[in-house]
């Protein structure tokens, strides 16, 4: 049964309204896959905060103009599902990429961060980028480094002091 018009601007506005907060996208053949395999992607994504949607290539052209993914337009050919990270940038790329190891079927083929189109073999240097928590930990580190080092150093003459007492009483006790 084929949909009406307001169907497809619906698709179209829901999907742009997606894509417009999203912070990557992959776009994924999923032909031969059986529908336990598409449950249990969809699953993996919504666990991960990944929207997952097929969606008629015409209909997704129309929804990624005017967002940073317009540069994947070109390249939507063949029965592709897409997947848009609106949370954590790496985690489309880490479900999709762990999901394609499991089933060959699925094979990405694009792959979009920053408004710049990647090759399908970058999933993998976006499935490495650290989540939001593990960015602010480092931050964190990176901040507390110098703090640290400044107390070490102001605390260190007194330390010697204390070491340096401390040898000669136990060479006197030995004596």
């Amino acid at each position: 049964m084929p949909i009406t018009l307001e169907q497809k601007k619906q698709v179209v506005t829901q999907l742009a309204g997606i894509a417009a907060g999203a912070h990557a996208a992959i776009a994924a053949e999923y032909r031969g896959l059986s529908v336990s395999a598409m449950t249990n992607l969809r699953t993996k994504a919504r666990e991960a905060g990944v929207h997952v949607q097929v969606v008629r290539n015409t209909l997704a052209r129309r929804a990624l103009e005017g967002t940073n993914f317009a540069c994947m337009s070109e390249q939507l050919t063949g029965p592709l599902v897409l997947a848009f990270s609106t949370e954590d940038p790496g985690a489309v790329a880490r479900v999709m990429g762990d999901f394609a190891k499991v089933n060959d079927k699925l094979v990405v083929r694009l792959v979009s961060f920053g408004g710049q189109l990647l090759g399908a073999s970058d999933i993998d240097k976006l499935a490495k980028m650290p989540t939001r928590d593990e960015a602010l930990a480092q931050l964190m580190a990176v901040l507390n480094a110098p703090i640290t080092k400044l107390v070490r150093t102001i605390a260190e003459p007194h330390s010697r002091l204390v070491r340096t007492v401390g040898a000669v009483r136990d060479q006197k006790q030995a004596a």
